[in-house]
């Protein structure tokens, strides 16, 4: 059921995301599209603490509760807020969505399995995930191709009013719940980042900065290379991401995280370079497919070791800690590539070659670090 929610809460606000930047540009907005992606993971990064602390403390559910909650509201929204300053604001608001609900759900899956098959679970959940990255863009792109934008808004609150139903059914994993108060939102410096977590939280935000790339311009690219559907890309990716995600996690279980997590990240590096170099859709098309067998290699590894890394009690910090990088590293991705485009087909491919040398710094980083982190 957990798995159910977190692939429609997916599908819910990655369906906007391949029309956003026409969208915006309909607005007058077109020079602020690397803002769409970032004002969405601002927030989100921002959240991250508060969902951590709340999700070891009040419990998991309303966590996810609160997160889906958001995402049904800003739905409505958008079709009202028709300025440009009132769609950025929207994107803020929105990215509190993403800053709750993936934290609770991560560490809900990792209570109710067994430590020895973590690894398999993460992989399993990131397939549910994934398939709500790959449904929600191509729906999206379909729903606004024969309906229109206000239809798209409305169509994703109401996936994240399925997930909202879904997740209300879930019996509360944490065995010692507190009463929501506001002085649990309080937070100082040590509650924003947990330590332990940090290794996993690098790998993370150095591979996920090209995802931020990825999410800003492969729409325009995607129209570029002759694909009038912009949610093809994802189609591929999410796909090829879901093949190898369970055996991913399976291995990490037997063979330990870090080897899975290189393999992955070194897939990605060549995915990232790959895609800047072949400008076809064949070639495009092999470059998503790639892209997400990377990024379904090592993310179940990754989220499988911040839970090894976190300490008895505060899973959902460390979880937090993680997803707090990951937001970092997609919203500077976002903002950067976006800055440098200015609606330049031409410079995208550049994009991808700095995304790519920063994801290969992730690897260094592993190869000179390897003595002192756990595996």
């Amino acid at each position: 059921m957990v798995c159910m929610g977190s692939l429609l809460f997916s599908a819910s606000f990655n369906m906007l995301i391949p029309e956003l930047p026409a969208y915006l540009s309909s607005l007058g907005g077109a020079e602020y599209i690397g803002l769409i992606i970032a004002l969405f993971t601002l927030t989100a990064g921002v959240s991250r603490p508060f969902s951590g602390i709340l999700t070891d403390t009040i419990g998991r559910k309303p966590v996810m509760l609160f997160g889906a909650f958001v995402c049904l509201i800003c739905g409505f929204f958008y079709p009202i807020l028709t300025s440009v300053s009132g769609f950025l604001l929207l994107r803020l608001a929105h990215g509190f969505s993403t800053g709750f609900t993936p934290t609770a759900a991560s560490t809900f899956v990792s209570d109710v399995v067994p430590h020895k098959r973590l690894g398999e679970a993460m992989g399993i959940h990131g397939i549910a995930f994934s398939t709500g990255m790959a449904i929600g863009p191509a729906l999206g792109s379909f729903i606004k191709l024969h309906f229109s934008y206000d239809v798209l808004f409305y169509s994703s609150s109401a996936m994240a009013l399925l997930a909202l139903l879904l997740i209300f059914n879930l019996k509360e994993t944490l065995p010692q719940r507190k009463e929501f108060n506001w002085s649990l939102l309080k937070v100082s410096r040590k509650d924003i980042i947990a330590p332990e977590a940090m290794p996993a939280a690098i790998v993370n935000f150095l591979a996920y900065i090209g995802f931020g790339v990825v999410l800003t311009l492969i729409p325009d690219w995607t129209e570029a290379v002759g694909f009038t559907n912009k949610g093809m890309f994802f189609i591929v990716f999410t796909i090829s991401s879901l093949l190898v995600r369970v055996v991913a996690g399976k291995l990490s279980d037997r063979h330990g995280r870090i080897k899975v997590i290189m393999v992955g990240v070194i897939l990605l590096i060549f995915a990232q370079f790959w895609m800047g170099y072949i400008n076809t859709p064949t070639g495009l098309m092999v470059g998503a497919g790639i892209y997400g067998l990377a990024m379904g290699v090592a993310t179940p590894a990754i989220y499988a070791w911040t839970i090894d890394l976190s300490l008895p009690g505060q899973k959902g910090k460390a979880m937090a800690t993680m997803y707090i990088a990951m937001e970092a590293g997609i919203g500077l991705g976002a903002l950067l590539s976006g800055w440098y485009y200015q609606e330049s087909i031409s410079r995208i491919p550049h994009t991808f070659y700095a995304s790519a040398i920063l994801a290969l710094i992730g690897v260094v980083y592993i190869l000179f670090r390897k003595g002192k982190i756990a595996n």
